[in-house]
């Protein structure tokens, strides 16, 4: 069974937003890593329509961009990525599959599937995978800024407060901190 990592860009306040973060060749080379890692990419409808109206046409060379976010977008499309959704059910970008439906079950059936692990970068579909207890490691880019707006981390609360362990913490050039904790399990 693989590991659900929950990957994400935040800022020091808890902003999530995708345009508030240092996108820069050391932060592009952190999550190509961590895509390399793993053997899915698990996303909610929100977070996928956000990276297929992108990345595609940067992998295949149709919108400028330097090397880091090039090598990115190639091996994005490779990547198996799976969606969360309710409302959606058509997903014709490369290697997109659909989870439908039990949450939990689903997931954890892609998980016991997928032995190099899934990485999860959705803000609201982790919330509710970590209130079905099955996010075991989270990597959190954290950003030198405090930017005082939404969206925030885990800004509809869960019911019980997680107690992690921290793995490692790399600074950044940049100023930002790759943190890597993971859920003590007994």
């Amino acid at each position: 069974m693989g590991l659900l990592t929950f990957s994400i860009n935040v800022t020091l306040d808890g902003c999530v937003d995708h345009r508030e973060g240092i996108a820069d060749d050391e932060t592009h080379a952190f999550f190509t890593r961590l895509m390399d890692e793993g053997g899915a990419m698990l996303w909610g409808r929100v977070t996928y329509e956000m990276m297929e109206s992108y990345w595609p046409a940067v992998a295949r060379g149709e919108v400028e961009a330097p090397p880091a976010m090039r090598e990115w977008a190639v091996k994005l499309e490779a990547k198996p990525k799976y969606v969360v959704s309710s409302t959606r059910t058509n997903f014709p970008w490369t290697n997109s599959h659909h989870i439908v439906g039990d949450l939990r079950t689903g997931v954890q059936t892609l998980k016991d599937a997928t032995p190099a692990g899934v990485l999860v970068g959705s803000g609201k579909l982790a919330t509710e995978l970590d209130r079905l207890d099955l996010i075991d490691e989270y990597k959190f880019l954290v950003h030198p800024r405090i930017v005082g707006h939404g969206p925030a981390l885990y800004q509809s609360g869960l019911p019980v407060t997680r107690q992690l362990e921290l793995v490692s913490a790399t600074p950044f050039r940049n100023g930002a901190v790759a943190m890597h904790y993971r859920r003590p399990r007994g």
